[in-house]
């Protein structure tokens, strides 16, 4: 047996610098966990994890299933919550270093990959900034690319048998791991990699794969497939349209201008050098997926989760090219660069600037809060606003509710328009005893409640004109009486400015409204 190294030499090998970097990605995050507040996915997911299923509206039921054995180990303080999504995270932060040394790079090509994957601004948001989805798609994308690219270095076929736990997991926690999937089967297809079909472990790993997702498939035939619903509402009506070009910028910005010529870089080196054409997989890869995205005006983050993968290559290539003397000097321009971009995105990140600060930062920088969505915006991207106003908007209902008789009160249904909203009643009203909100949007659609007597209700109104709404209540109520109105300063402008009602003697049954009050979007 081989000595083992003394401490200080582990920590200072490629694999303990690697792990100091993942562990800064750690670092980085734990003291902003409480800078905000909960987000609204957040407290959405909290309440999808009291109705665990084996799917939701809109999302698959992995994630989900984390955050409940998360909360039922630790509870669901913010930093309960929040530290699974930044060790994940910081996993991928370690995996692109790991993907670097595959490809045949040094030290300095491990390391800049992996300084890459940290001091992006998006992965730094979507790897821990909350408890999300995002943060796991960015750790199954990265272990499957990773778990490739070992299959192709040292032609270890048992390992599709890994590759096909991971991508079942993968489509579990979120549809777009199918994406990278079905185009992983096309580039396989125009290349060399091809030969990969011949093997019986490939076709293993497919089974474990599909067998892993049926259970979901199962619960989306049973309910109809309510995530195709939610995905074409989600695309024709939520989302903002989103030019290829601006679709493109959105890949340099929230990935890191610096960060950029590294991917570049590894695009280039995999589809046109002579070093890299065993993983011109990677970049058909990316060009098929780049394609399809940009075409179907996706959100820009949505091929975030590919970048590692295309950062580990464009690292080798960067070292390889300043092995030259008189190129040396790019290596601490680059790595400058990256960082001293990564600390002028970092507020974009994360919520390290005080709220008033950071709205001073933005418009200093000469920035606007992004149009992701149709909705109105305010002085804050989406991702911080919605952080606001949750525990207010509680104890604006709070308030209403307590003017009701006891009787009425144990008889009260609390209405509100969308999963937000309700969610954040259910977290912070249990606080006034509220009961439990009633929705129609997303899953909550799934959860009414049965035998309301219909005698009282508390109802947000459907818009912000307090006339129109009390005048649309009064169709379905004997009895409309103004309840207070919601306010937070930061929140979403369609947060701010809404009316509840306090509402008696119903004219309809709730079942009779049900289906039409339906939202999957």
């Amino acid at each position: 047996m081989g000595e083992k190294l003394p401490f200080r030499q582990r920590i200072f090998s490629d694999t303990g610098i690697l792990v100091l970097l993942a562990l800064l990605k750690v670092a980085i995050h734990i003291p902003y966990f409480n800078s905000y507040g909960y987000f609204r996915d957040e407290l959405y997911y909290i309440a999808c994890s009291e109705h665990l299923a084996w799917g939701y509206v809109d999302q698959p039921p992995l994630s989900i299933f984390v955050l409940a054995i998360v909360r039922f180990l630790l509870g669901d303080s913010l930093i309960a919550i929040r530290i699974v999504p930044a060790l994940a995270g910081a996993v991928t932060v370690f995996l692109a270093g790991l993907m670097a040394r595959q490809l045949g790079g040094g030290r300095f090509a491990q390391i800049l990959a992996a300084l890459a994957v940290l001091t992006s601004p998006v992965v730094l948001g979507n790897g821990g900034r909350y408890f999300s989805m995002n943060s796991f798609d960015l750790l199954f994308w990265a272990l499957a690319g990773y778990i490739v690219i070992v299959i192709v270095t040292k032609n270890e076929q048992r390992l599709w048998v890994l590759f096909g736990l991971i991508a079942g997991l993968g489509v579990l926690n979120k549809y777009s791991m199918g994406f990278f999937l079905a185009g992983l089967l096309v580039a396989m297809l125009l290349t060399s990699l091809r030969k990969q079909f011949m093997s019986k472990w490939f076709w293993m790993g497919g089974a474990i794969g599909v067998a892993i997702v049926i259970p979901h498939l199962l619960w989306e035939y049973r309910n109809g497939f309510p995530t195709l619903e939610f995905i074409h509402n989600a695309t024709n009506l939520k989302n903002t349209p989103t030019p290829p070009w601006a679709f493109f910028v959105g890949q340099l910005r929230d990935t890191g201008f610096a960060n950029s010529i590294i991917w570049i870089l590894g695009l280039v080196f995999c589809l046109f050098d002579s070093a890299g054409k065993r993983y011109r997989f990677l970049g058909l890869l990316y060009a098929l997926l780049f394609i399809l995205m940009a075409s179907q005006n996706s959100k820009s983050y949505y091929l975030t989760p590919y970048y590692p993968m295309l950062l580990a290559p464009g690292a080798v290539a960067f070292e390889f090219f300043t092995r030259k003397a008189s190129r040396w000097f790019l290596k601490p321009v680059l790595v400058s660069a990256m960082l001293i971009l990564g600390l002028v995105a970092a507020p974009f990140a994360l919520p390290i600037l005080p709220v008033d600060s950071f709205i001073q930062y933005q418009y200093g920088l000469g920035m606007s809060p992004p149009r992701e969505e149709r909705g109105q915006t305010g002085d804050l991207p989406q991702y911080y606003a919605d952080m606001f106003g949750w525990p207010e908007f509680a104890d604006t209902v709070a308030s209403v509710y307590r003017r009701l008789t006891p009787e009425e009160q144990q008889e009260c249904l609390i209405y509100v328009r969308n999963y937000g909203e309700a969610a954040a009643i259910d977290f912070f009203g249990r606080q006034h005893g509220l009961p439990r909100a009633t929705c129609a949007h997303n899953s909550y659609w799934y959860w009414k409640p049965e035998g309301w007597s219909g005698k009282a209700a508390i109802l947000l109104g459907g818009s912000r004109d307090t006339t129109e709404c009390r005048k649309d209540l009064e169709r379905f109520f004997e009895q409309v009486e103004f309840g207070a109105m919601t306010k937070s300063e930061h929140a979403m402008p369609y947060e701010s400015g809404r009316s509840f009602f306090i509402c008696r003697g119903a004219k309809v049954s709730l079942e009779q409204v049900w289906e039409r009050d339906r939202v999957f979007m």
